[in-house]
């Protein structure tokens, strides 16, 4: 597949900036890959497409409030830290972005509220940088709770509110440590899922935490050629077994909610479609043409062009199916990404 198959164009005034409320109040459109159909719905019909025995696997992933703001040392120039991730706990070592970029060197401190400093030990790239917290038995964490704000994706024009704390969070997040949400389960509430659950289905979590490259340009028009960075998972022995069994006795559908969730689990998957167990890194990138070995039905948003959400998406719906259903979005006047409308692929 080219890049070029995944170009379509999305104005700007369908890029929904505010969630609706309640959040399970948002369209749902309905794409039927055997009859190659479409539906619209709203996302509280979606309990109507679950029977006895499916399972509906979700990404209990976390978003912290990962920029974070101090002073450079002597100029107390305001300098702009996006914590990417934790490298090394006992350290206090942080993978980060800092910007203005230029006025960051090694060496330089960095001053924040409550007498938080950091120190710049490393470059990695033209933004990257690895800094060091001096204060000695910090929690990053719970200093970032009080002091930080939310990473709204970068195609946002507004600067984060207090409601994004929750807004931009699933209501199951459980498990800290990312700076994108899993935007597939935004829409979701707690009486919807205990709705979902008097079904007969069973709702089981696993973890991965999306990074920044979500949103990175891909810069190959031969999309094989794409290089995806590594993305930390942890797929629980009870999730795995449930699934299995499901699989084996072929007792119900694996519904999954978002494209995380879904290259963890494809990941993890073996040729017979049974998921193993653990933790640890995952680079898996989806694109069409691909035989999905764990996923029966997809939950997911409408994602941006040319980007590897839009490809996971497209593998499993059919291409052509897809980029109709996008055309008829937009016709529709549905919203697109994280606070946009949903779609249910089955």
């Amino acid at each position: 597949m080219r890049l070029s198959n995944f170009r379509y164009t999305l104005p700007k005034t369908r890029i929904a900036d505010h969630p609706e409320s309640p959040r399970d109040a948002c369209k749902l459109m309905v794409l039927n890959r055997r009859k190659k159909d479409i539906e619209h719905k709203v996302f509280t019909d979606i309990v109507s497409y679950f029977k006895k025995g499916d399972l509906l696997v979700v990404n209990n992933s976390r978003v912290f409030p990962a920029k974070i703001f101090g002073q450079k040392e002597k100029t107390d120039a305001k300098i702009e830290v996006f914590l990417l991730r934790e490298l090394n706990k006992e350290a206090g070592l942080w993978d980060v972005l800092v910007d203005p970029a230029r006025k960051v060197r090694v060496g330089n401190k960095i001053y924040f509220e409550d007498d938080v400093v950091a120190e710049v030990v490393d470059n990695t790239t033209s933004r990257g940088r690895t800094i060091r917290f001096l204060n000695p038995d910090i929690d990053v964490f719970k200093m970032v709770e009080k002091i930080g704000q939310v990473p709204l994706p970068p195609y946002f024009t507004r600067k984060p509110k207090d409601s994004d704390r929750t807004d931009y969070q699933t209501v199951y997040a459980s498990q800290t440590g990312a700076v994108v949400a899993p935007m597939g389960g935004l829409h979701f509430t707690m009486p919807l899922l205990e709705q979902i659950q008097k079904v007969g289905v069973k709702i089981l979590p696993i973890t991965l935490h999306p990074s920044l490259s979500t949103f990175n340009a891909i810069e190959v028009e031969d999309v094989s050629k794409h290089k995806m960075d590594s993305e930390y998972f942890n797929i629980p022995y009870q999730t795995a077994m449930e699934i299995n069994e499901t699989k084996v006795n072929k007792s119900g559908r694996v519904f999954v909610v978002g494209t995380t969730t879904c290259r963890a689990l494809e990941a993890n998957a073996t040729v017979e479609g049974k998921i193993k167990f653990g933790q640890g890194w995952t680079d898996k990138f989806i694109y069409p043409p691909y035989n999905f070995k764990v996923t029966d039905a997809l939950i997911t948003n409408f994602q941006q062009p040319e980007t590897t959400l839009m490809m996971v998406v497209s593998a499993f719906a059919e291409h052509r199916l897809l980029m109709d259903a996008y055309k008829t979005a937009l016709k529709n006047n549905y919203r697109f990404l994280a606070y946009g409308d949903s779609m249910l692929i089955v």
